[in-house]
């Protein structure tokens, strides 16, 4: 099977691409770190991470990725892959038990155990990967593949000389004797089992059924020197079997395929994806597979939503709610404007969210979509003063800034959430001003999340966003962000009417 060209259902063209082993700076100001938390958590040991952590330039690559996702939508087919990676799990979990045992037979024999579930693990599923409504090119491939392999002499001779030795093993019978402190093994001739000639003995006094006094004895994997002594005397007596274990274990192994276990790690990347995103879909909440470009920047998404908000909330009834966005001709930069705490930051997450969720070839948040495929995405989101750089918050805002800008490319997405909240209108203004002119230099797509209402028709690039509040109850927050012109309004008085804090509600409550 050498000569079978690579397989991998993660990349179509370049398999050798480098995984990303750092987390991507961006991931924590959208709370896609959180997000990636949760759906590598459960399967930790395939270290998922590095594939989340690399996201795709090539929209062929992408497409190959979202191929495979709709294909294990087929809950058939995705029930017997979840069954191959319980096998596949089994596996490991047999050779890492082998690896720590004592004696030498107990971790052949335990190897024995694993290739035989290896063999089986493999024959059940390649019958159902040979099905006709695969689609995708990766599982195609990967079907062919294991085809063939299931059918290799070398694959076959695995499989039929571990069954031989199991089959072989399983002959073995022999007595222990206990007497006086001492034991002997000897070969089985038939004796009686007394432990059951007992039972009927005792049976016919019973009367009712007895309290079980019978002690629970944790199990183990590992074999006590008496055990180990025992069956040494059981080598000798039957050497053939053992031999042939030993012929095994130092013949077959290591025997798991290069591809196969490739495979099973790659296929966890969907399917952890996948298991995640249930829940959401069953309540409701849409997905898409968006269309994707590294070329055009009109985009758009329609009824999208925050992930990770909506994970926060999966366990509770607090609806979620929807928003949608476009850029089209020359427009590249949403200005979002309104009232605190209405949604414009969840707003702004969203749109990091889908777009890194898309370049990695997943399901988006959202009814329909059409994203850009970024080169890199750059985040500038509020954080605390960090004494240890000795700089002032202003100061830590123009340096972050002009360190985005100066790695930034027109390939770049750019997402500011309220900057330069540390100086003054003036002053902050000023300051955006030359950075949305910086922005516009560069055509990159930006969602940039503001106080200054003067940002959101600056120039021709800029589209209005506003979080909208409900008309009849200034004070209380819709979380819908619209299209519209910014209209100036922070609602600062009526959230101060809410909260008794007016000038009139003070006096009120301070009048002695």
């Amino acid at each position: 099977m050498n000569n079978f060209p690579t397989v991998s259902i993660l990349f179509d063209k370049d398999v050798s691409l480098a995984q990303a082993v750092a987390q991507p700076d961006c991931l924590h100001d959208l709370n896609l770190d959180q997000l990636i938390d949760a759906i590598t958590g459960p399967k930790q040991e395939y270290d998922l991470t590095p594939f989340f952590y690399t996201p795709l330039r090539d929209p062929d690559t992408v497409r190959y990725r979202q191929e495979v996702m709709r294909d294990l939508e087929n809950e058939s087919l995705i029930e017997h892959i979840k069954a191959f990676s319980k096998g596949m799990s089994t596996v490991r979990r047999y050779l890492g038990m082998a690896e720590k045992l004592d004696f030498e037979y107990h971790r052949m024999g335990w190897t024995l155990e694993a290739a035989l579930v290896y063999c089986d693990t493999v024959m059940a599923v390649s019958p159902h990967l040979a099905t006709d409504s695969l689609r995708s090119r990766g599982l195609r491939a990967i079907r062919e593949y294991v085809e063939q392999y299931v059918s290799s002499p070398s694959f076959q001779v695995l499989a039929s000389e571990a069954r031989q030795v199991k089959q072989a093993l399983e002959e073995v019978q022999y007595s222990v004797i206990i007497e006086g402190g001492k034991f002997r093994v000897k070969r089985y001739e038939g004796e009686a089992e007394y432990g059951i000639e007992v039972e009927k003995t005792f049976e016919k006094f019973k009367q009712t059924d007895a309290q079980d006094y019978l002690k629970r004895i944790p199990e183990r994997s590992g074999m006590s020197h008496i055990e180990a002594k025992i069956l040494e005397f059981v080598v000798k007596l039957f050497p053939e079997p053992f031999a042939a274990l030993t012929h095994f274990c130092n013949q077959r192994f290591p025997f798991i395929d290069e591809r196969i276990q490739t495979f099973d790690r790659e296929i966890q990347f969907y399917l952890a994806y996948l298991d995640f995103i249930a829940d959401l879909k069953r309540r409701g909440l849409p997905f898409c597979y968006p269309q994707l470009s590294a070329a055009s920047k009109e985009i758009y998404l329609y009824d999208g939503f925050d992930l990770a908000l909506a994970h926060a909330h999966r366990y509770n009834q607090q609806p979620i709610v929807l928003n949608d966005f476009s850029l089209q001709d020359s427009k590249r930069i949403l200005v979002v404007t309104g009232p605190n705490q209405g949604g414009k930051t969840t707003f702004a997450r969203m749109f990091g969210q889908v777009h890194y969720l898309a370049s990695l070839g997943c399901p988006v948040p959202g009814r329909e979509a059409r994203l850009f495929l970024f080169d890199r995405i750059f985040t500038h989101f509020e954080r605390a003063e960090d004494v240890r750089t000795l700089r002032s918050k202003l100061e830590d805002d123009l340096f972050r800034m002009h360190s985005m800008l100066a790695q930034a490319t027109p390939e770049s997405l750019f997402i500011l959430n309220e900057i330069f909240t540390s100086t003054t209108v003036h002053d902050a203004l000023l300051l955006s001003r030359e950075i949305m002119a910086q922005l516009t230099d560069r055509d990159v797509l930006a969602c940039w999340v503001t106080f200054l209402d003067e940002l959101a028709s600056l120039n021709e690039k800029t589209v209005s966003m506003v979080a909208l509040v409900d008309p009849e109850d200034p004070a209380r927050r819709t979380f819908k962000v619209v299209r519209m012109p910014a209209n100036g309004l922070a609602y600062a008085m009526s959230l101060a009417r809410k909260y008794r804090l007016t000038r009139e509600q003070l006096k009120e409550r301070l009048s002695p």
